[in-house]
């Protein structure tokens, strides 16, 4: 399996391995977001495409091109290269300088960095056939207000994973009864059970729910019931830094 990266000029915005962390996770109250395994898994799970500049966006509210502003200490050339507004209702497109090429049946999908909000702004997702196509493709961000929103040298403006997207047309989503599974079922309940027992010690501030803070059934891989759940499960996501042809 491989993700080629073809630097369309010399210069490229940097791609990196998808970060666990995020600032707002960070401060909350003894950083108790991280106990949440999906959240900082979805993080990790594909790589982050940085902004190669500093880059202030202006948008008035209205429509046309010329209703968004774009500036950066990076001068005005530098912008250009990067980012513009042909798109028009407050949408602002970025480059992401390189050409990606995908095995057959593979495509690269595009979003916003998973779980980091920013106020005014919302990332456009898409779906790319990466197996074929000879160009590039951009990174969209649309306005949801009028105002200023402002994106730090080296922050992530796109974070890209990977899809076989054809075999997703083969999946069957079947509607099924929870009790026609009855060991499904069983560990469903223990599962319940012990989480309304916990919540319970724990809203009255018993001394041991107190000491525990909360239940690592999912983040130590093993049901309620203490069975393991899988020999596949993963609290970590450590992905491969791109690296040259040459390397």
């Amino acid at each position: 399996m491989q993700l080629d990266c073809y630097r369309i000029y010399d210069v490229a915005p940097e791609i990196v391995p998808g970060r666990s962390r995020r600032a707002w996770m960070d401060e909350f109250m003894d950083r108790h977001p991280y106990r949440c395994l999906p959240l900082t898994m979805a993080n990790s799970t594909g790589w982050e495409i940085l902004c190669p500049i500093d880059l202030e966006i202006e948008w008035s509210g209205e429509m046309m091109e010329d209703a968004i502003e774009l500036r950066s200490s990076a001068g005005t050339e530098a912008v250009r290269s990067f980012a513009g507004s042909h798109f028009r209702h407050g949408i602002v497109t970025m480059h992401t300088g390189h050409l990606f090429r995908t095995p057959p049946g593979w495509a690269v999908a595009c979003s916003a960095p998973p779980n980091w909000p920013k106020d005014g702004i919302s990332g456009l997702s898409g779906l790319v056939e990466t197996d074929w196509l000879p160009f590039p493709f951009t990174m969209n961000w649309q306005m949801t207000r009028p105002g200023i929103v402002r994106f730090e040298k080296d922050e992530p403006f796109c974070f890209i994973t990977l899809v076989e997207h054809h075999r997703l047309e083969d999946v069957q989503p079947t509607l099924r009864q929870l009790d026609d599974h009855s060991q499904l079922k069983h560990e469903y309940e223990v599962w319940r059970d012990s989480r309304a027992d916990f919540n319970t010690r724990l809203a009255s501030r018993e001394a041991e729910a107190m000491r525990d803070r909360w239940q690592r059934h999912y983040m130590r891989g093993k049901t309620a019931g203490g069975d393991s759940g899988s020999s596949d499960h993963k609290t970590k996501r450590l992905l491969k830094m791109p690296i040259s042809e040459k390397e």
